[in-house]
């Protein structure tokens, strides 16, 4: 299968850096998944319904959906996470990479776990023959944005957004 003429295999990648295991989301994942995701919105001080942890989750193991999902493990226990979306776009002619979600468990944060996430994701979209890979985070996020600084340039965009 070829989201956008890419190279779909380069989505099953795993790749390793130092102690930090990192791999494709499995259908065996479901548990540790919940736990990382539910970490995420906590996070965030947001909530999910149940049916949308199980339309999200889907989503990732459907190879026709554009999202994929990858967990990063130290001793073969999943300890982070990181969602991405491929879309098209009017600036590229190849699509570009939303990452949409990034996680690392708090006892794991400052051990370069969330840097091996996001390199998987270059390696992955660069692979794919993807040409940008860009996310948002909260201004507020002072610890996660010291690693983005670090791994990518700030663009300064502000974002607008409407729920409807």
């Amino acid at each position: 299968m070829s989201l956008f003429g890419l190279q779909s295999a380069a989505f099953d990648k795993s790749s390793t850096r130092g102690a930090v295991r990192v791999r494709p989301l499995v259908g065996q994942d479901r548990t540790a998944w919940n736990a990382l995701w539910k970490g995420y919105l906590e996070f965030y001080k947001t909530e999910l319904p149940a049916a949308q942890y199980d339309l999200t989750f889907g989503r990732f193991l459907n190879p026709s959906e554009p999202m994929f999902a990858y967990l990063a493990e130290r001793d073969g226990t999943p300890r982070g996470l990181v969602h991405i979306i491929l879309h098209r776009s009017g600036w590229l002619e190849g699509p570009a990479c939303y990452l949409q979600d990034l996680f690392v468990d708090p006892g794991e944060r400052g051990t370069g776990m969330g840097h091996a996430l996001i390199e998987h994701v270059y390696d992955v979209i660069r692979t794919a023959g993807g040409k940008k890979v860009y996310w948002l985070t909260h201004e507020s996020n002072a610890t996660a944005r010291q690693l983005y600084d670090r791994v990518a340039t700030n663009a300064g965009f502000i974002q607008y957004a409407k729920n409807l």
